[in-house]
């Protein structure tokens, strides 16, 4: 009856997901030809609806498991915050009001981590916020690497007989992002929608929901770097691509594109102008090169960039 049940909830999901996809697609879409939500409709791709995965959010925090949505809730509302704001900055500052609230949210994810129980583990859920945006910067890409992940750790929690969580077998939770995610995919695929901060931002923390449920912390470390590289992996061709076009960085190695995977992004491009201001710091260390040392140390402000745009 218990797996009935499960069953029944997952092809619900599906539907749901389905559905509510194209319907905000159509609507985000309309609204954005109106100019009524610039934000949410860029000019991408001749204009492309913006956080389109507000679906899978609110499919994550009713269907979790109580508890553990709560951390998918708060995450997911700050990160939508992100995307209604843009790009808007602080005043004087280089730092973006998207860029705050993201941060707020990955504090209060990792306290509320603590207080639920995770421990240590919440502050690596909460940090595989950055991979993941990274993951999103690309067409689809997100959505491959969810599906990879979420297929794997519920092969694994069945074989390795993990025991329940609030009642129900750990395996639901990874099935469940699995058939969400398949259910939203086909549009972002194609290009026709992106994910947004909410979408993304929500898949990363019950990414890593997951990796708990599977093994504690040291399923979440495990799993936060076979996160990282692979999405280094199946973003490689388009950063390379970005690299020399962009950062004339050429001929990068891997360890770049994991890099860029760590510690990309406005946040990460902010921290350097922070530690270096306009300086470009060097590195002629083989070693260091060969682990992503050009990626990691490139600054944006002493190229009179002021921001990376993937």
């Amino acid at each position: 009856m218990m797996y009935m049940g499960i069953i029944n909830a997952l092809i619900t999901v599906f539907i749901l997901t389905f559905i509510g996809t194209g319907v905000i697609d159509i609507v985000f879409r309309r609204l954005g030809e109106k100019g009524y939500i610039k934000n949410l409709y860029p000019n991408v791709r001749g204009g492309t609806p913006r956080a389109v995965g507000i679906i899978l959010f609110l499919v994550l925090i009713f269907y979790l498991p109580s508890g553990y949505n709560d951390l998918v809730l708060i995450m997911g509302l700050f990160a939508l915050v992100d995307d209604l704001l843009g790009r808007k900055t602080i005043g004087m500052s280089s730092m973006e009001w998207g860029q705050l609230s993201r941060g707020i949210g990955m504090i209060c994810v990792m306290i509320a981590g603590f207080y639920l129980g995770l421990g240590i583990s919440s502050i690596f859920i909460a940090l595989l916020i950055q991979p993941v945006n990274i993951s999103d910067m690309q067409p689809g890409s997100t959505c491959i690497v969810t599906i990879i992940l979420s297929a794997l750790v519920a092969i694994l929690m069945v074989l390795l007989n993990r025991p329940m969580v609030e009642e129900i077998p750990a395996f639901y939770t990874p099935l469940l992002i699995l058939v969400a995610t398949i259910a939203y995919s086909p549009l972002d695929f194609s290009g026709k929608i992106m994910l947004g901060e909410v979408g993304n931002h929500s898949l990363a923390i019950a990414l890593g929901l997951s990796f708990y449920m599977l093994g504690g912390l040291p399923a979440v470390i495990i799993f936060f770097i076979i996160t990282t590289f692979l999405i280094a992996f199946v973003r490689r061709n388009t950063l390379k691509t970005f690299f020399v076009r962009k950062m004339e960085l050429y001929n990068p190695v891997f360890m770049d594109y994991v890099m860029d995977v760590l510690t990309g992004g406005g946040l990460g491009d902010y921290i350097r102008k922070l530690i270096w201001k306009d300086k470009q710091p060097e590195t002629n260390n083989s070693l260091a090169i060969s682990l992503g040392a050009k990626r990691l140390l490139f600054n944006p402000e002493a190229h009179r960039m002021e921001r990376l745009d993937y």
